[in-house]
């Protein structure tokens, strides 16, 4: 089989930005390295877990005709001493490029005259919202190309800590050589070879330091390469000196640090012939468990398989189709990189389009595929903050990206909440804040008690509902092209099984958007919408002393963003009733919505009408309002009189004005929020900023980012623009070195304020300008033209809220 490499290596051409650490193997929170000190050579540092310890996995070169060794990734030149045999040289580092799927790391090895060789070790985790099985595969690739004129060995290992968080735990190995097959099914397969790497004590379903202790590292190559195992010294140094390994398998297993076992491959590159000038090889890294996870589902508590056991029998299997699906799964990763990168481009700028790309890995690294066919679930980690099992407040901030993508892939991670709520087992009238306290174990809080955000979950359930039934509805295309299969394209058998939902190859079928899906989705759960929605009607509108999303900040009575959040929670109620017939609950619902947003105005905006308040009584406060993005997504910022009325994009230029007359009507009259809401917080923003962007409120510097793109994709597009320039800026130069985080500093080094968040799944919420421009048959975003209609107010901040403060006292005294 012939891999299409520079169809590949061109994934990922340019990038604008220098993050601090870019993805190299992410696909769940436990198959998760990561390329640390990005901005520094690759051989300066170990790749890390995302937790920030090191990861046992190097790369060298050597050219024989000039004795030298070149490290490439981690630092085994410190394996290497000092030898008459070899000398260690560095090669010119020509920097780091990356793409949604794609990190592409490049050097260039000089010869002894104007000859060099072009190296590439090209990392993907490939994102294929088209075909959900190759997602659920727990397994990315390096390729290591070289491009030149001279003879180049490449090598590369891995240790046991891909096995176990635990550096004092005994592994084994084995190295697996299947026979080739005959059948006509494989007759274009390549053969390969696999180190398998485990625990020799396993522990289901538990973590050491966030790394599973149980499953199998499966690291695999073509079968033409050579292996070995053994002490990584005695290895590194062998193939320094001779540009190979002796095909060995060393068989004394000990602790992951005893003798250090690490498990090898070696490529030569012939370039220095006539003919020949490039060549490739392709490794694939796997972790295999089985189960992934337990969950309490309506049947009980239930050990759950990986999405993929129900197409493969084995893991052999699973791991030769895996390695040979690499041209398609390439080309349909490209599909969706090409995509995003024009999208994100149009809707923001080049440095948008590289956080999006850099976001798109981190979301889908904390998940896991589980499931069958008819039944997909996606279950979900709370990475780094706590580790808690799907937590409602960490999906929705997530949620634009799954809406973007592949808004099926939302349903598949709401379902489990949905499931085990409905089934009995959480016994609050509101809603779970997650389905238990640490990944793997969704043994769910039977007694209630887990953390207490219930306006926020309440209300993150209903909108997170009424945007996937809006999904449905609409003929909202999710971010792919279905693509035939090519011609290496490996057909799969067990597909046969699940007609009309997955094709021959592995590729998802095409799902018709109808109000009767939309229907059918909201009506299975609906007593759950309609319990959360009667406790959001005693509760939202005066919210009780009780934490947000934001529970770093800590506790705090009548905020004024979460009492959105709730409000706007029970119009999309009026709205989920409405879709399933329920025409006296929608319309008793809906009353209620525009009662309360009239009276929280009231309560929230500041006395002189410039801002949102922290909180109702905080006078000389001020909160970024980012559930306000809630009401445009839902399109209730639509006025009644245009829902019907097509129109060019706000962004996409042009459209004709509509002349001002007839009823006079303003269109704050025809919406739920008024659009002067919209206005006073677009021109605060602009005031407030700070060096890296927009600070959460008034009590502190810091930021989340996923709430500066909601808050940024309902500004004006010079608000728009400011924030998301302020935050590329913080991405180049923050001292933060984890996998981007989401809380930060907006000035200082744009380090981490403590608690430290990084490798989250909620910068899904950089996808919030693209889910918008999604929404409402693409009207979402055309609504709101009106921002542009005037330059930003300018505004003296702290003599507003001086003066806001005073007020206050005045009347606090007067009152005595």
């Amino acid at each position: 089989m012939r891999f299409d490499i520079v169809a590949f290596a061109a994934l990922a051409s340019a990038s604008t930005l220098t993050p601090p650490v870019l993805p190299l193997i992410v696909r769940n929170p436990y198959l998760s390295t990561w390329l640390g000190n990005a901005r520094k050579a690759p051989w300066e540092n170990w790749p890390i877990f995302y937790t920030g310890a090191n990861m046992g996995f190097s790369v060298m070169a050597s050219v024989p005709s000039k004795g030298n060794v070149y490290p490439l990734l981690g630092r085994p030149q410190d394996s290497l001493g000092s030898s008459v045999h070899y000398n260690i040289s560095y090669p010119e580092y020509l920097g780091a490029t990356f793409d949604a799927s794609t990190t592409n790391l490049t050097y260039l090895i000089h010869g002894s005259k104007d000859d060099s060789v072009r190296l590439t070790l090209s990392f993907l985790s490939p994102l294929t919202p088209s075909s959900t099985l190759r997602q659920s595969i727990p397994a990315a690739y390096l390729t290591v190309s070289a491009e030149g004129s001279f003879d180049v060995d490449v090598y590369t290992d891995i240790n046991g800590e891909w096995a176990s968080g635990n550096r004092g735990n005994q592994i084994r190995w084995d190295l697996y050589e299947p026979k080739a097959s005959s059948s006509e099914e494989q007759s274009s397969s390549a053969a390969i070879k696999t180190w398998k790497v485990e625990r020799s004590n396993q522990q289901l379903l538990t973590e050491f330091r966030d790394r599973a202790e149980w499953g199998t590292v499966h690291f695999s190559g073509p079968a033409d390469v050579n292996h070995q195992s053994g002490t990584s010294a005695i290895l590194r140094q062998y193939f320094a000196q001779t540009g190979s390994l002796k095909n060995e398998v060393d068989r004394q297993f000990r602790n992951i640090m005893q003798d250090e076992p690490v498990f090898a491959f070696s490529k030569s590159f012939k370039l220095g012939g006539k003919g020949k000038t490039e060549d490739s090889v392709v490794f694939t890294l796997a972790l295999i468990q089985d189960p992934v996870v337990q969950f309490a589902s309506a049947r009980g508590l239930t050990l759950m398989k990986p999405l993929w056991a129900s197409y493969f029998p084995n893991a052999a299997e699973l791991i030769a189709y895996h390695y040979n699906d690499f041209n398609t799964v390439a080309a349909l990763a490209r599909n969706y990189s090409d995509t995003l990168a024009k999208d994100a481009f149009q809707s923001g700028s080049s440095d948008y389009q590289d956080i999006a790309a850099l976001s798109a890995r981190q979301v889908l690294g904390a998940t896991q595929f589980s499931g069958t066919p008819e039944n997909p679930i996606i279950f979900l980690k709370e990475i780094s903050s706590n580790g808690n099992f799907q937590t409602v407040d960490v999906i929705f901030p997530a949620f634009p990206f799954f809406l973007y993508t592949n808004p099926k892939w939302l349903a598949y991670l709401l379902e489990p909440l949905l499931e085990h709520q409905g089934s009995g087992q959480y016994p609050n009238k509101y809603s779970m804040h997650d389905l238990g306290t640490h990944f793997p174990n969704a043994t769910g809080h039977g007694d209630g008690r887990d953390e207490y955000m219930p306006v926020e979950e309440c209300g993150n359930m209903l909108i997170m509902g009424l945007a996937l039934a809006n999904a449905l509805k609409y003929d909202t295309h999710p971010a792919f092209t279905v693509t035939p299969a090519g011609p290496d394209t490996v057909a799969i058998s067990s597909t046969k099984k699940w007609p009309g939902l997955v094709d021959a190859y592995g590729v998802d079928s095409p799902t018709t958007k109808s109000p009767e899906a939309a229907e059918k989705w909201l009506t299975k759960y609906y007593k759950l919408w309609d319990q959360w929605t009667g406790y959001l009607v005693r509760e939202s509108l005066i919210p009780a002393n009780q934490l947000s999303t934001d529970d770093f900040a800590g506790w705090l009575a009548n905020q004024t963003n979460l009492a959105l959040k709730g409000i706007v929670g029970i119009r999309a109620m009026s709205e989920i009733a409405d879709i399933v017939g329920k025409d006296d609950e929608a319309k008793s619902y809906r009353k209620i919505a525009y009662k309360y947003v009239s009276k929280w105005q009231e309560y929230g905006i500041s006395r002189d009408g410039t801002h949102a308040k922290l909180a109702y009584t905080w006078y000389g406060s001020w909160t970024t309002l980012y559930n306000l993005y809630a009401d445009s997504l839902l399109c209730f910022h639509i006025p009644k009189s245009k829902k019907t009325k097509g129109a060019p994009g706000r962004l996409g230029g042009g459209g004709q004005k509509p002349i001002t007359g007839g009823s006079g009507k303003d269109d704050d009259e025809d919406v739920f929020i008024p659009h002067k809401i919209y206005h006073i917080q677009s021109d605060w923003y602009s005031a407030v900023l700070q060096r890296y962007g927009l600070p959460l409120d008034s009590r502190h510097l810091y930021t989340k980012s996923d709430w500066e793109f909601f808050a940024a994709a309902i500004s004006s597009k010079k608000t728009r623009t400011e924030i998301l320039t302020h935050i590329a800026t913080w991405v180049n130069e923050t001292s933060t070195d984890r996998p981007l985080t989401d809380l930060y500093d907006t000035e200082g080094t744009g380090h981490f304020p403590g608690p430290n968040f990084f490798a989250r799944p909620v910068v899904g919420g950089h996808f919030a300008f693209l889910a918008l421009e999604r929404a409402c048959g693409g009207k979402a975003v055309e609504a709101l033209k009106f921002l542009d209609e005037r330059e930003p107010k300018m505004i003296d901040v702290v003599a507003i809220l001086e003066a806001d403060k005073a007020q206050d006292l005045e009347s606090t005294h007067s009152d005595l």
